[in-house]
Formats: C-alpha cells, sequence, structure tokens
C-alpha cells in the first residue's frame, strides 16, 4: 500500500513539473474596430488554426426567437460576398484543411485547420465573411430546412433526446439558459429574413468577436496579414445587449416525469452552481471527476460494478458565463425502479458530504485533474479554443497559464463545502425519464 501511495505521489510531482515547464506563450491586442486578437506560435508542425468566437449564444437570444445562434452556425458557410454559395467548406478542403463550428448557451465558435502556407486563405475567408456573408432568402430557406432535418434527428427521435432540453425548462425559471441552443423548429418558421439580417448585423461584428490564430506562423508577419483583412472591418453600431436577469434562488426542489421512447428509465439531478471562474467552480470541477471521471470513480464503482443498480452513470458540471448547473444523470439496470436508483446517488452524495476524502483518494484525484488538463492543451484545436473562451467569457486569455493552479489549490475541505453548499435537495430539479410502456399504466 505505501508503494502504491508513493508511485501515486510522484506521478502527481512529475504532471505537475510538466505543467510548469508547458507555459502557453500567446500575444493579444485589439484592432481599433474592437477585435480582440490572439496569436500563439507552435512550429512542432506545419499547420495553423484560424479561429473566430462570437460572443453570442442562445441566451442572446429572445424567448420567441430561440435557435438563432445556432442557426448562424449554420448560415455562415452558405458563402458570402466574394466565396460562392456552397463553396466555403469545399475552399478549406481543397487547400488540405478541416473546417467546423459548434455553438453554446455563451458563444458561437467557427474553426479552421490549414497547412501552415494556408494562413493568409483562412484569414481572407474569415473576414469576408464577417464583413459580408450571404444572408439572403434562398440561404435562409436552405437552413431552415437543415436546421428543422437535424433537430427531428439528434433530439426529437433520439432516445433521451430532449434530456438536457427539459432539465434546463424545468431547472431555470426566468434565465434564458431555460432553453438549449438548438432552439426551436416553430421559432425558427415563423423568423422573417430581416430578423436574421438584424442578428447578423448586431453580433458578428468585430467588437464581438475575438480571433485566435496559432500554430506554426511568423507573429509579425500574421500580424500585417490580420491588419490587412481585419482592420478595414468597420466596428458595429448597434448596441449588445447582454442578458442582465438573474435566476431566483431556488428553495424548494422541482420535478418532472418524462415518457420517452426508451427501454430503460433514467434519473437526471440538476443543482444551480456559480458561474464559470467563480472560485468554487474549481471545486465542483473536481467534485464531479469524482463521482464519476472514469471506471474506477465513486458513482460508477458504487451504482454500475457493487450494486448494479446502473448501466451507465455521469457527473457533468455545466458552468457557464452566468451560473450554471451541476447534472448527475444514471440510466437504470433491467428491474431497477427509478426511485431505488436516486436513493443510491443521493447515498453516494451523502458519502461526500460526510465522509472525508482519503490522502489516497485525494491525490489519485489530482493526478486525473492534471492528466486531463495538460492533455487537454495537447493540440493545437484544444489551445486554440481555451485562449479564445478564456478571454471572451473569463476576461482573463492567461488562465490558461493559471487555472490548473487553481484546480490544485482545491483542497479536501473544500470538495465537502461545495457538496454540502450545493448538493441540497431545495437546490435541485429532478427529473425521471421513464418508457412510454409505463405511461399507459
Amino acid at each position: 500500500m505505501k508503494r502504491k501511495l508513493l508511485s501515486t505521489l510522484l506521478l502527481g510531482a512529475s504532471l505537475t513539473a510538466a505543467a510548469q515547464s508547458n507555459k502557453i506563450d500567446f500575444t493579444e491586442y485589439d484592432l481599433p474596430n474592437g477585435l480582440h486578437v490572439i496569436l500563439h506560435q507552435d512550429k512542432t508542425t506545419p499547420t495553423v488554426a484560424v479561429t473566430m468566437m462570437y460572443h453570442v449564444g442562445s441566451k442572446n437570444e429572445a424567448q420567441n426567437r430561440t435557435g438563432f445562434a445556432h442557426f448562424f452556425e449554420h448560415l455562415m458557410f452558405e458563402g458570402s460576398e466574394n466565396v460562392e454559395r456552397g463553396n466555403y467548406i469545399n475552399m478549406i478542403q481543397s487547400a488540405g484543411g478541416a473546417v467546423n463550428a459548434n455553438t453554446s448557451f455563451d458563444r458561437t465558435y467557427y474553426y479552421q485547420i490549414l497547412p501552415s502556407n494556408q494562413l493568409a486563405l483562412g484569414l481572407w475567408m474569415e473576414a469576408d465573411r464577417l464583413r459580408a456573408a450571404k444572408i439572403d432568402e434562398r440561404g435562409v430557406e436552405t437552413q431552415r430546412q437543415v436546421v428543422k432535418e437535424e433537430k427531428k434527428q439528434r433530439i426529437d427521435n433520439q432516445p433521451y433526446g430532449t434530456l438536457l432540453e427539459n432539465t434546463f425548462a424545468t431547472a431555470f425559471e426566468v434565465h434564458p439558459y431555460r432553453w438549449v441552443p438548438i432552439g426551436s423548429a416553430q421559432y425558427i418558421d415563423k423568423a422573417s429574413l430581416r430578423e436574421f439580417m438584424d442578428f447578423y448585423k448586431t453580433f458578428y461584428v468585430p467588437n464581438n468577436a475575438t480571433l485566435t490564430i496559432a500554430g506554426d506562423l511568423d507573429v509579425e508577419q500574421t500580424k500585417k496579414l490580420v491588419e490587412q483583412y481585419f482592420a478595414p472591418i468597420p466596428k458595429g453600431t448597434i448596441p449588445i445587449i447582454r442578458p442582465s436577469v438573474e435566476e431566483p434562488k431556488q428553495v424548494e426542489e422541482g420535478r418532472k416525469v418524462v415518457f420517452d421512447n426508451i427501454q430503460l428509465p433514467a434519473v437526471v439531478q440538476a443543482y444551480h452552481i456559480p458561474k464559470q471562474g467563480a472560485d468554487d467552480s474549481y471545486a465542483i470541477k473536481m467534485l464531479t471527476t469524482l463521482l464519476s471521471g472514469g471506471q474506477s470513480s465513486r458513482l460508477n464503482k458504487a451504482l454500475v460494478d457493487n450494486q448494479q443498480k446502473a448501466v451507465t452513470v455521469a457527473s457533468i458540471p455545466l458552468s457557464m458565463e452566468d451560473p450554471g448547473l451541476f447534472i448527475n444523470l444514471a440510466v437504470a439496470n433491467m428491474g431497477v425502479d427509478v426511485h431505488e436508483l436516486e436513493r443510491a446517488i443521493d447515498a453516494e452524495l451523502d458519502r461526500v458530504k460526510k465522509e472525508p476524502i482519503s490522502d489516497q483518494e485525494f491525490q489519485k484525484l489530482r493526478n486525473q485533474i492534471e492528466t486531463e488538463y495538460i492533455n487537454g492543451l495537447a493540440t493545437l484545436e484544444g489551445r486554440t479554443e481555451k485562449l479564445a473562451s478564456f478571454h471572451a467569457l473569463y476576461g482573463n486569455t492567461n488562465l490558461i497559464n493559471t487555472e490548473l493552479d487553481k484546480l490544485l489549490a482545491v483542497t479536501k475541505d473544500d470538495l465537502m463545502r461545495v457538496a454540502n453548499q450545493y448538493l441540497t435537495k431545495e437546490n435541485r430539479a429532478v427529473l425521471h425519464y421513464l418508457p412510454k410502456a409505463a405511461q399507459a399504466r
């Protein structure tokens, strides 16, 4: 046992040394039009990442027009003033690159990975659609059908597909987090071309964007290219309104039963937690890893291996720009009642609240957190997204070099404290997903 503990401690020490020796160097500055630029040089491979993060997500939408941010994730690939309709992706791929995008509650993120000799192409294309994306009737009608079909295939027709949608709608009463980025097909259908054009003119402006370029680049030459392509784009003049509404403190447990096209019941617990970057958010992150980070995690060992009450379990910290949710999810084993499964989850949460974690398990947890963090920075894509997010959503790009220290500063007492403070019944929504066959009974 002592030998095992010693090896665990040595692993922790080596990981910490590795993290400290791998500082991410970057240069950041603003153009006069408000565009924030982050440059990170890494000549390991002859590739570059060109990314744009727009500080707009589903929480910036009107209640009767949900889905706009996600809709634009699709619409921005329609083309631009100088790129023919439907040719955007083909141009990147023909240059040996890859391109994609994603949308969250808080931001929309576009990224290209290109051979480093195609950097100018990537910058020109991002600048061109920032300045003059093709927002017209044909493109809007095309993407209406694409988005509706995506929702049907990925959400409506998938077992447990509405889980996130129902969880946020149950957990939030007034904050716009109560709807999810996929939005509502009916509102996308109702929206006019003018509304889409207004959304573009409001949020797709330099002063609401972060351009992050990383990889095999020359910093000074890249600055000249950024100046050439992006500086002429005018600053947006429409006020960008951020949601100021605060979700009231929950004082009573919320519950909902959802009958779905599933075979095995599921339990979802959603607890309100502080916004990302708050001091307690780091302890909450470690707590979720303790509960479900890997095969030897507490929930997996107790509910899946030992008690065999669940076929899968997960704890997910959805820490966001505004206060978010800590979600526990478990899918029941055959013949296990959801109430029994819920009690089993609660029993493991009570253990965290009442029983101090051992030194060995705590060191193992720290090692796991370090490994995950370092691995997350191993790829160019991982670094660019963190750099952009830390600026746009946290207001501190250098968190890429200090966030791990904040995680490792969490103590065993902190884990017990946040569990007792936030994982309470009056601070949660609970959903039971049941097979439709049970509704008839």
